[in-house]
């Protein structure tokens, strides 16, 4: 009897202790992201202030945070309206240029990703192909988008052609370095249990590049988000960067600097998501 009463109140104990623990772990948690809150906070308050003094400074030249959070509002209360073609919400020229850069986003993944993977698995085409990629890459994204245009005679699919260029780069360098950087150990053993071709590259050439391919994916949609804003620009007709130029012509500049801003709430969404898969498929050593 006293020993059964000794385990139950042993066994009460470590309960209560594991339950302290997760309750530490928790309450650890939520104090980190409150903190982390609470510097985003400051570093925007930060930002609002200076925006602010040089509105002052300019004689509000510069929208004040003020007006232009009450355009801003304005902009996202009827985010679908549609009147014409050059009077649309700005859900509709988001949900536009989106779409733009998945396409383009897509294409370049396609095309990138097995290019890494032959470069990265073979000296012969990294010594053919390499100098190739360090020649285009530098090349901005504006000065592709002639070609688009003569190639493609629409200024739509040729902003997507230039998100395709330049998104696939970082991509394509990431997984060739993945490839690259598999240990020597790894493929010994891949020899001596004899994997075939296929074997070794869904057991062993793939699991390891992954991690390196998700980084090169997150840097791409990046480019790709980026790239999207001056293509559209040049483009014209419906998207977030036609819908900055056609603002800035209309001299609305809180419809300017909203957009801006809605950009980059945007981009730092997409960075999150992949971000998120990033830390999912890496192995912690």
């Amino acid at each position: 009897m006293r020993r059964t009463i000794a385990l139950t109140l042993s066994s009460t104990r470590d309960l209560l202790s594991g339950n302290n623990e997760m309750g530490n772990v928790a309450l650890s948690r939520v104090l980190n992201i409150l903190t982390g809150l609470l510097f985003n906070i400051l570093g925007f308050g930060v930002l609002i202030g200076i925006w602010y003094g040089v509105s002052i400074l300019t004689d509000n030249a510069l929208p004040t945070p003020v007006a232009t959070f009450a355009v801003l509002w304005e902009m996202i209360k009827d985010p679908f309206y549609d009147y014409g073609p050059n009077d649309k919400g700005i859900g509709l020229q988001l949900a536009s240029s989106i779409v733009r850069v998945f396409t383009g986003f897509t294409l370049g993944a396609v095309f990138a990703i097995p290019m890494g993977l032959l470069i990265g698995a073979s000296s012969f085409c990294k010594k053919m192909f390499y100098p190739i990629i360090q020649v285009l890459k530098p090349v901005s994204p504006l000065a592709w988008f002639p070609i688009g245009l003569v190639v493609f005679e629409s200024a739509g699919i040729a902003t997507i052609f230039i998100i395709f260029i330049t998104s696939l780069w970082p991509t394509l360098i990431n997984t060739a370095f993945g490839v690259a950087s598999i240990p020597q150990d790894h493929k010994n053993v891949a020899k001596a249990f004899g994997f075939s071709t296929w074997k070794y590259l869904t057991k062993v050439l793939l699991p390891y590049s992954f991690p390196h391919i998700i980084t090169g994916l997150r840097l791409s949609i990046g480019v790709a988000w980026l790239v999207i804003v001056a293509g559209e620009m040049l483009s014209g007709g419906l998207g977030i960067g036609f819908f900055v130029w056609d603002s800035w012509n209309a001299l609305s500049l809180e419809k300017v600097i909203s957009a801006i801003l809605i950009i980059g709430i945007v981009g730092l969404l997409l960075d999150k998501g992949f971000s998120w898969i990033e830390k999912k498929v890496t192995y912690e050593s």
